[in-house]
């Protein structure tokens, strides 16, 4: 860069000078939850899963803002150097908008590492529903809003093979698809290609779907699943069976809740499992706390 000026008495002055840019010997992104502009449950969180390692937590978080109207307090909590959830203390209210601002183009994640991504995404919350599994009377209780929508017979996981307890979000719905138990640590019992009405509630495969193949008066009876909640269908899905009834109803950020099953708690990190964290641990895995 080459500079000429004059001072007030006509004299010259010139200067000379250079700079370079820093090329990222790498580049981080942040792949989030949920999608843009879609509508969700209120129990959805905000969830960044990054293809590097972070070790510059506090500068990521700063780097990411989520705010809403109306009005609440959000707060990131780390999962380790790759994960990155934001929430509020509560199930968010009805109607509310949620933007997120991510920052993180050209902030430094860990040595010579920097972020790629500079977008503001947003979307929406509906209506809340709240569906509470009871695993020892083998029903589901449906809210919406704070009404019992219904009570629907279920069957959960058998003694050996029992469901998580707690508050699980729904993370993905899918028509039809293929439920193998070797891909979540099962050797060969069983291998369903048509499993219809599956809706996701953790990373590590528990699922509320339909069930074509029990006998119909196991639902409402007996725990009989591999650590799934199972709904009464047929094969290939029927929309008139409690399956398709409560699939038609369900949207990505609802919240399942299990109770009364002999295992543990769903661990926070499997799936959108953090609302099973109280506020003040929550805030306590924030880097800028």
């Amino acid at each position: 860069m080459d500079a000429v000026a004059l001072d007030g008495h006509g004299r010259r002055s010139a200067r000379h000078t250079t700079f370079t840019t820093v090329v990222p010997e790498s580049r981080f992104i942040g792949y989030f939850k949920p999608e843009n502009r879609s509508t969700v449950g209120t129990g959805m969180i905000v969830s960044f899963g990054f293809n590097l390692p972070i070790e510059n937590r506090a500068e990521v978080e700063r780097a990411v803002r989520v705010t809403s109207e109306p009005p609440v307090e959000v707060v990131g909590h780390w999962f380790g150097k790759e994960r990155l959830d934001f929430r509020p203390a509560a199930y968010w209210r009805p109607g509310t908008k949620v933007t997120v601002e991510i920052g993180l183009r050209d902030v430094e994640g860990a040595p010579g590492v920097y972020g790629a991504q500079r977008r503001t995404i947003g979307f929406t919350v509906g209506r809340s529903q709240v569906s509470l599994v009871d695993a020892a009377a083998h029903t589901m209780e449906v809210r919406r809003d704070g009404r019992v929508l219904a009570t629907l017979p279920v069957t959960a996981g058998a003694p050996k093979t029992t469901t998580y307890n707690g508050r699980m979000v729904v993370t993905e719905l899918y028509d039809v698809t293929r439920m193998d138990g070797r891909t979540v640590g099962f050797g060969g019992e069983y291998d369903i290609k048509d499993v219809p009405h599956a809706i996701r509630l953790t990373d590590s495969g528990t699922f509320l779907h339909g069930n074509y193949w029990a006998d119909p008066s196991t639902f409402g009876s007996a725990n009989v699943s591999h650590g799934c909640v199972g709904l009464r269908d047929k094969k290939g899905g029927s929309p008139d069976s409690p399956a398709g009834w409560f699939f038609d109803r369900t949207l990505i950020g609802d919240v399942v809740e299990v109770v009364n099953s002999r295992d543990k708690e769903v661990a926070p990190d499997n799936g959108l499992g953090g609302w099973n964290l109280d506020w003040r641990r929550w805030k306590a895995g924030s880097a800028l706390s």
